[in-house]
């Protein structure tokens, strides 16, 4: 590709910040129905208007040879039922530094190995109860669980790791469980060695759900039972999230609610469903349509969503 006088430009907003990553949500279809799921801001939309696999790898080429923008996340929806992902992933393998997944899990045990072998480096996994019954709630289906544990071992196996388990917080719902999740940890670093598992606590966004308001979860009780058990902390630069080491067990704290920090260190760019980038999860009245292939549009437009990207919570 052609580099010309984009060789040393950042995408930045005019915040000055800088757009490092890419997420791109390649589908709304999900075999779950989960209770707060915001489906990455967007509405359900048709099969037939997926973003094609073209599209994501130009636009992936585009940001990774202009902007440097060297770090995908692929996100749905459920991701893994896309039937051309492991292509999708082999297209842009050498031109990215790193590639990962957030997936439900139910198909990760069927497909890890080739995702791995097509060049993922890593998955993070939705799994906000080990309880069969709790589950089956949140989820609102049946019977999956078992498929979801056994594609967490599998994807260790495969090497997709360090394996983000999200646990998305509820009160009166799985907030007892933390004890146990840090448990499930240990067992999936002792399966694959070292830290082959973290756990992801995440805040609930009521803005997208407000009937799962009452299901809000106190981060300030969960964070100071982190701290009394912890025998280290460090701070992560990404949106100022905290990481507590306890009993051998990495446990990262997602909490963006009323957090200016948590957008003001804001890295990343968003690409929909139906293939428009969109500068912040909270917001849709802003998006910017991609609708070619030609690198020169993608350019243009990647450029104009940095003229509507602001922070949610100023």
């Amino acid at each position: 590709m052609k580099r010309e006088k984009w060789d040393k430009e950042r995408l930045i907003d005019k915040y000055g910040r800088e757009i490092r990553s890419l997420r791109f949500s390649l589908t709304n279809r999900c075999i779950l129905n989960c209770i707060y799921c915001h489906r990455e801001g967007e509405s359900r939309k048709e099969k037939d208007k997926e973003i094609s696999a073209e599209l994501v790898i130009a636009i992936a080429r585009v940001a990774s040879a202009y902007f440097d923008i060297r770090r995908i996340k692929f996100s749905g929806g459920e991701p893994l039922m896309r039937d051309d992902l492991v292509d999708i992933i082999q297209g842009m393998r050498e031109f990215e530094d790193e590639i990962s997944v957030t997936t439900n899990g139910i198909f990760l045990s069927k497909y890890a190995a080739d995702l791995a072998d097509a060049g993922l480096d890593r998955v993070n996994v939705s799994l906000d109860s080990l309880r069969e019954d709790r589950y089956n709630f949140i989820t609102r289906t049946k019977n999956y669980l078992p498929q979801v544990i056994a594609g967490i071992y599998r994807a260790i196996d495969a090497g997709l790791t360090p394996l983000k388990l999200n646990m998305v917080l509820l009160k009166g719902i799985n907030e007892d469980e933390i004890a146990d999740m840090v448990r499930f940890v240990q067992e999936c670093n002792k399966r694959g060695g070292g830290t082959a598992a973290i756990l992801q606590l995440i805040e609930l966004i009521p803005s997208f759900t407000p009937s799962m308001l009452n299901y809000k979860a106190d981060f300030s009780e969960v964070e100071d039972e982190l701290k009394s058990k912890a025998s280290a902390i460090k701070t992560r630069e990404l949106q100022r999230r905290r990481k507590y080491f306890v009993e051998g067990a990495e446990v990262e704290v997602v909490h963006p609610i009323d957090n200016t920090e948590f957008c003001a260190n804001c890295s990343r760019l968003r690409i929909t469903s139906d293939g428009k980038i969109k500068s912040c999860l909270l917001r849709n009245d802003n998006l910017v349509p991609v609708e070619q292939v030609d690198e020169k549009h993608i350019l243009n437009q990647l450029k104009l969503a940095m003229q509507y990207r602001e922070p949610f919570f100023k």
